[in-house]
């Protein structure tokens, strides 16, 4: 990224890692563009939150003087890959070679710490590896842009969500006042996370720790804080230990497509009497727990059994794509099989304004989707097996391109 040297520049930070799945959840809708004026009355706005917080007057102007947003943050909003790139694409392109020897190399380096976090915690080191190396390239790539920068453009002019990003900036605030990072390290991503494993500062106010025992919480610095931070988050967000995330699977032909939605999780045996069969020829999941099918292209893709521990990396990050990778890239690490099932090459993302439209189209059909946001949660994936089932197409609830297309003929004078 680009440094930036405009009045925050320096203050960006962030601190926890959970908030990216509501960050990315929604699409962001962006306000008018502020003027100078603007700005200094949102700040007049945003002090008496802040000063509830415990902000001081003191730091609290200095980080608004001279404050101009940053339009680069809205834009870098709309582009997340793990949303806009075809899920093959993205997993391919973060699973790559590199990362996978950068991951076992690193492994091997920090063997113990990995050890005593894995006791500490319960969380698969290789799972904290693949987090590290997605999120920054193993600290590599840690961001660099002002935190307070970022969640200040975003309070302003992302609509939607503002009040998160309020939260999240009289959240960094504290984390400047209490010591807990300088000003010339607090810099991140265009959401406001940075570190090794990329924080959101009020999930580090929670869920950071001081590992190795320096008297700081670091995430930042130190290796050992920042990836027991992220177990610490995972074991708090449901992480069961000694359990995979999942597996990838080979379905039958003729196959009911219908038990990917959601609630129809199955225990493994009954997934084997359904003819459901592990790839690798290994059942390594829990035999008692029950698990989802999971079909991140639709039916035409690779098909994966899931454990509730792909629910915890999901608070991560609540992107499929993201989830997916991570689990994958942990596998490779520890010497696994690249994915045996090819990505269609015709699953091509819908637009958010296309999204809109098949919500639209499915409403027409007297279907309850949700609303029509653009949001597909499992209210349209529901209506849409529901529309599947009525053409005869494989019931994966999943919103493609064809399927669209189908609905536009049919709604077509």
């Amino acid at each position: 990224m680009r440094r930036n040297r405009r009045p925050w520049g320096s203050w960006i930070v962030a601190a926890a890692v959970g908030l990216a799945a509501e960050l990315c959840a929604a699409p962001i809708v962006r306000a008018e563009p502020a003027a100078t004026a603007d700005a200094q009355a949102f700040f007049e706005r945003l002090w008496p939150a802040a000063q509830a917080r415990g902000i001081s007057r003191g730091l609290f102007e200095r980080a608004a003087a001279g404050f101009v947003p940053d339009p680069d943050v809205v834009e870098l909003a709309l582009l997340q890959p793990e949303h806009s790139k075809p899920v093959g694409t993205y997993v391919s392109d973060v699973v790559s070679q590199q990362r996978i020897d950068s991951g076992r190399q690193l492994a091997a380096v920090h063997a113990a710490l990995l050890e005593a976090i894995e006791a500490a915690y319960g969380v698969d080191r290789h799972i904290l590896l693949a987090i590290w190396g997605i999120e920054s390239r193993y600290g590599a790539q840690m961001g660099s842009r002002g935190v307070i920068r970022s969640l200040a453009t975003l309070a302003m002019m992302d609509a939607r969500r503002s009040e998160l990003w309020r939260r999240e900036l009289i959240a960094a605030l504290r984390l400047v006042q209490e010591g807990a990072v300088a000003p010339d390290r607090f810099v991140g991503s265009w959401a406001g996370a940075g570190g090794h494993m990329q924080f959101m500062p009020t999930t580090y106010a929670t869920r950071a720790v001081d590992f190795d025992r320096d008297g700081r919480r670091d995430v930042w610095g130190s290796v050992a804080d920042a990836l027991a931070s992220a177990a610490n988050y995972l074991k708090a967000s449901g992480w069961a230990a000694g359990v995979r995330w999942g597996q990838e699977v080979a379905l039958p032909a003729d196959f009911d497509f219908a038990w990917s939605a959601p609630g129809r999780a199955q225990s493994l045996r009954e997934w084997r009497a359904a003819g459901v069969r592990t790839i690798s020829g290994r059942d390594e999941l829990p035999p008692g727990q029950p698990l989802r099918l999971l079909l991140p292209a639709g039916a035409g893709g690779p098909a994966f059994l899931v454990t509730g521990n792909f629910r915890a990396l999901l608070r991560y990050n609540q992107s499929t794509a993201y989830a997916l990778s991570v689990g994958h890239l942990a596998d490779r690490i520890a010497g696994g099989a690249a994915l045996a099932a090819s990505w269609p090459a015709d699953d091509k993302p819908l637009s958010r304004a296309q999204r809109q439209e098949l919500q639209g189209l499915l409403a027409t059909r007297g279907l309850d989707t949700g609303g029509i946001d653009g949001v597909i949660g499992d209210r349209t994936r529901d209506a849409i097996r529901a529309t599947q089932r009525g053409l005869n197409l494989a019931e994966d609830g999943h919103p493609s391109a064809q399927l669209l297309e189908r609905l536009r003929d049919s709604a077509a004078p």
